[in-house]
């Protein structure tokens, strides 16, 4: 259920193309459900999974963790889910002696940007700028820009 993205359509109003819906559920292959399952979190109720933060420790180093992927069920945007997981991330990482927090985004979407920017991320420095933002090219891949978000928590 969480490893496929989906279009959907609130109020007439249709949140991604299917070809948007596809290419969120590459970000989203199993191994990341299956291997990183300790460190990310799920909002559910009776009605199901509402809201959910796939993040994982860095291997590399001490210090960091990244979040890879959240997902809001659309109906649900606005109410606080997010916040709530990545303060629960936070918490965890701190727990686990992390005092830094990555996040990418791509730079097409406005509101990821706000969000990681009203969370307390810095906006890294790029290699150049795309609506006023800083991106780094091709960083997933080619024409794959993101815009790279950096966090120093307490631990």
């Amino acid at each position: 259920m969480l490893a496929k993205a989906h279009s959907y359509t609130v109020k007439g109003q249709q949140f991604r193309t299917p070809e948007q819906a596809r290419e969120l559920s590459l970000l989203l292959p199993r191994l990341f459900l299956q291997f990183f399952s300790g460190t990310s979190l799920i909002l559910k109720d009776d009605a199901g999974i509402r809201a959910f933060l796939v993040g994982f420790h860095a291997a590399d180093n001490d210090d960091e963790a990244y979040i890879h992927f959240v997902g809001v069920d659309p109906r649900l945007r606005g109410q606080g889910m997010a916040r709530r997981l990545y303060a629960e991330f936070f918490r965890r990482a701190a727990m686990a002696g992390r005092t830094e927090i990555r996040a990418i985004t791509s730079p097409r979407n406005a509101g990821s940007i706000a969000f990681h920017r009203a969370m307390g991320f810095a906006v890294e420095e790029g290699d150049r700028e795309v609506g006023g933002v800083p991106v780094r090219s091709d960083y997933d891949g080619p024409g794959q820009d993101r815009v790279c978000f950096h966090l120093k928590i307490a631990e």
